[in-house]
Parts: structure tokens; sequence; C-alpha cells
């Protein structure tokens, strides 16, 4: 190993004791260099090593290590007392990795390297047993999917913590007025309960189709080795269960190279982040004085170098930009697979960086949404007023001229344009004209068209299914947290039963 390399490995993670030392591995030409006369140059070394991006699969790697050793041993295929040696040995390497005294070397590649050399400096030549109908290829297959089960699991608890803010939020402005807009510019009224529900709504689909994509790629591709499947006698069934997939993947070229689960996962996770950049929006829009529909809470604000007054809503902002990443993961992926030949080769080792980018992106988005929604403060007194203003009840007008008066609808469209042409010149809601002006246009009224032209009557006059009436607003608030109670209980249950854990962040 070269001495740049051997720095370059240091620098990554510094050393801790004298007992760190004892956990280096040994270079990794060891492990496979039979075949070459010379070892690998600097540069090789550089761009051949991903120990970088896939130490993150450390746990995985140790958890599929430990199922196939046991197979192996209850299959007869390695001795029951190398499988014990082989079984303690990774406990150490498995503690070493969880307090952070593994020393990460380049020379020895991929982490899967690192722990078979650990292993090897910890209970000798038994350790070279482990890889016995296995290749790296079926390894990190196994590792990427397990890892990736893992962090769409966290994801979604994250989704559900989100939820659960809304809701509370929902709860609390079931009957706030606010306008609802198109074109950004005053449609109808809502309220403001209503208006956040919609984005559980959208949660609950992005959830629905991240839980979709963890039960796709729930197959296990270990046991398919480096791509034909292998002459021992070994259990795929069993290292399947053990990891907690549903079943081993049938055909072992499909399994060493398909990454189409990544993929999946990356394209839900970019709907997910384009969402969040929506809400993110809205935030923006109705924190700015000129709207001063909510105050964002100080924790998720900032300020200006130079101008003392500003509270900038950075964090929505930032959330805003999220999916530029989500999408530029879903494109490096996708053009690194395509036109790739199976089975497998080299270019995979360029599929971990952007399925993790993502990943922590979207984390950390849905982390710093869920604490600007908990901590948000809405100003209902100007909500209420937005909500009246730019004949927003004019629709209201049209619909009584339809029920009242058995007008058709086109009809009363027009005659309710020419009153908001009238008012609109007066400088005066619809509210604020006199029955004889609305008489001018509509001889039959009486006083009790004015009884639909309060943007609080508008709201409350919405009450078909799904609509913004506050009482069918606390059903679907009702009937939103039962739902999240049932999918919650199931995902503690997926959680209890994961074979690694997710106390580790992913």
């Amino acid at each position: 190993m070269s001495e740049a390399s051997r720095k370059a490995g240091e620098e990554k993670v510094p050393a801790k004791d004298e007992a760190t030392e004892g956990a280096r591995p040994s270079a990794g030409h060891d492990l496979w260099g039979g075949r070459f006369s010379a070892k690998p140059s600097q540069v090789m070394e550089r761009i051949n090593a991903s120990i970088d991006a896939d130490r993150r699969f450390a746990l995985e790697d140790i958890a599929g290590s430990r199922a196939h050793c046991r197979m192996l041993v209850t299959q007869g295929i390695i001795p029951e007392s190398d499988g014990a040696r082989i079984l303690e040995g990774l406990e150490t390497v498995e503690a070493e990795i969880r307090e952070g005294r593994m020393r990460f070397d380049p020379a020895l590649e991929d982490i899967h390297m690192h722990v078979e050399a650990r292993l090897h400096e910890l209970i000798g030549p038994a350790a070279g047993r482990l890889h016995t109908a296995r290749s790296r290829n079926d390894q990190v297959a196994t590792d990427f999917r397990l890892w990736c089960r893992r962090a769409l699991l966290k994801i979604e608890g994250d989704i559900a913590d989100l939820q659960r803010a809304l809701l509370t939020r929902a709860e609390e402005h079931a009957e706030t007025l606010m306008p609802g807009f198109t074109h950004l510019q005053v449609a109808q009224p809502v309220t403001f309960g209503h208006h956040l529900m919609a984005y559980f709504e959208m949660l609950a689909r992005d959830r629905g189709r991240i839980a979709d994509a963890r039960r796709r790629l729930n197959e296990s591709p270990l046991g398919a080795a480096a791509l034909a499947g292998t002459a021992f006698p070994i259990d795929r069934e069993a290292t399947a269960r053990a990891l907690g997939f549903a079943r081993p993947m049938a055909n072992s070229l499909d399994a060493v190279s398909a990454r189409d689960f990544a993929l999946e996962s990356v394209a839900a996770l970019d709907i997910l982040a384009l969402h969040l950049s929506r809400l993110a929006e809205e935030l923006v829009i109705w924190s700015s004085p000129a709207f001063g529909f909510v105050r964002i809470d100080d924790t998720f604000s900032t300020g200006s170098s130079i101008m003392p007054q500003k509270r900038n809503p950075d964090a929505a902002e930032l959330i805003r930009a999220k999916p530029g990443t989500t999408l530029g993961s879903y494109a490096r992926l996708h053009t690194m697979l395509k036109g790739l030949p199976l089975a497998y080769a080299k270019d995979l080792q360029e599929d971990k960086p952007p399925v993790f980018e993502a990943v922590d992106a979207v984390r950390l988005g849905l982390a710093a949404m869920t604490g600007m929604i908990a901590g948000l403060t809405a100003n209902e007194e100007r909500m209420a007023e937005m909500a009246g203003s730019g004949f927003s009840t004019a629709t209201d007008l049209a619909d009584w001229l339809v029920r009242q008066l058995a007008m058709p609808f086109r009809e009363a469209h027009h005659v309710v344009g020419r009153l908001v042409r009238h008012a609109e010149e007066s400088g005066r809601r619809l509210d604020e004209l006199t029955l004889d002006e609305i008489r001018a246009q509509v001889p039959e009224a009486d006083e009790s068209v004015f009884a639909v032209l309060s943007a609080r009557a508008s709201a409350e006059s919405r009450t078909s299914f799904g609509g913004t009436a506050p009482a069918q607003v606390r059903e679907r608030l009702a009937a939103a947290a039962e739902r999240l109670a049932g999918l919650d209980r199931a995902l503690k249950e997926e959680i209890a039963a994961d074979p690694i854990g997710l106390e580790t962040p992913p």
C-alpha cells in the first residue's frame, strides 16, 4: 500500500487510542491478488475504493455474514467449531464498528473486505471459510437492500411525525378561515385546517409509495454468489428468513445486478421532497409581511447580517431546494444503470452515493418541516380578512341563483360576473352591495341572498365529502387520526422485527 493512500485512510478516521491500532485491517490485495504479479497503482486504489460510501453498510454486512455463517454450519458446509469462532469474531468486529474503533483503509476497497480482513486478524484462517458459497456481488446487493429497507422504515416514521404535527395544527384550526387560491389569486374561502390536511393526504400517498418500494425490495440476493449461484448445498430460504426478507430472489443474474429497488426508492423520495417543497413555498409566502398569515418560530428562522429587522424563513427555503438533490440523485442513478449488461459491472459501485444523498436530504427536510409546523402560529384575524377579499363568495352567489331561482349555472355565472364588476368599480365587496343594486341584475332577489355572501357562510356550506366545511374537516381529521394510528402500529411491528434495529441511523 502506498504511503499517500495509507495517510488518506488515517485522515478519514483518526486513531482514538492504542486499542484502535489493533483493529486496523491488512491490505486488500491479499484477499484477491493471487492472479496478479503487481499491486494496484495509487490511482487504481483511489478509483477502485468504495469504502468512503459503503462503510454505511457496516451493520448490514455483519448481519448478512452472521446469517450466512449459521446457514453454512447448519448445511454442514463448514465445521461447527469454525462457525462458532466466526460468529464470536463478528461480534467483536460489530462492537468495534459501533464504538467507532474500526480503522478504514482505501486499499481494502469496501466494507466487505474490511470485515473479512479484521475477522482474519481476530480468529486466523477460519475467517476464510466465511466467504464460502458467496461473492462480494451478492453480498453488496444484500447489504444495499437491507440498508434501503432500514432507511425507508426510518423515513416512514419521519413522515408519521410530520403528519401528527399537521393533525395537531389542523385540529386547532378546523374553523379558522383563510382564502383558498387558484393561480395564487383569491378563489374561495376555506379553513386553515382543511388546507393543512391537504398536505397530510399528500404525505399519506408518499408513505404508501415508500412502503410499496420497501415491500418490493424485500427479497434476498444472498446465495446468488457471483452471478450463477453456487454448487454448495446452501439454504437460501434460511438466510432470507434470518435477515427478514420475504423470500430469496428467483434468478441469480437478477439478484446481483438489479438496482431498480434503489431507483424506485429514490423516485419515491423525490416525490416526497416535491411535496415538502410545495408546503415550504406556502410557508415562505404566508410568513411574508405582505400576507402575514403565519409566523414561523424563531428556532426555524434566521436574521440578516446587515438588516436587523429581518426574519428570514431559511429553513423553508432550504426545504424548497431539496428536490434539486433528490431529482439529481435519480438522474445520476438512472444514467448509471442505463444500458448495463447482465450481470455485475463495476459501474454499480456508483449506485450508493445518490441513494445516500437522497435519503439524507429527505430526512433532514422532514425533520425541519416537522419542527416548523409544530411551532407555527397563525394570524387568524388576517387570514379571515383575506378570506372575504377578492370577491371570494362570487361562486356562492351563483350557486344561490341556481338553487333559489332555478337559473342555469352558465347564466348565473354571467349575472354574478356583472355584479362583481359593479362592486369592483365602486370599491366594495359583494356583501356590501345593496339589495336594490343586486336586483338591478336579479329582480327576483330578496334579503336571503346576503346569507350566502359571507366568507364564514361560504366555508360552512361546503359540506360535500372532503369539503372545507368545519364539520366535514373534523370528520376527516378523526378518520385520518385513526388511519395514522393503524399504520403506526404496523410500522412498529416491522421495526421490532428488523434484524439490525433502527437505533443506529442508516
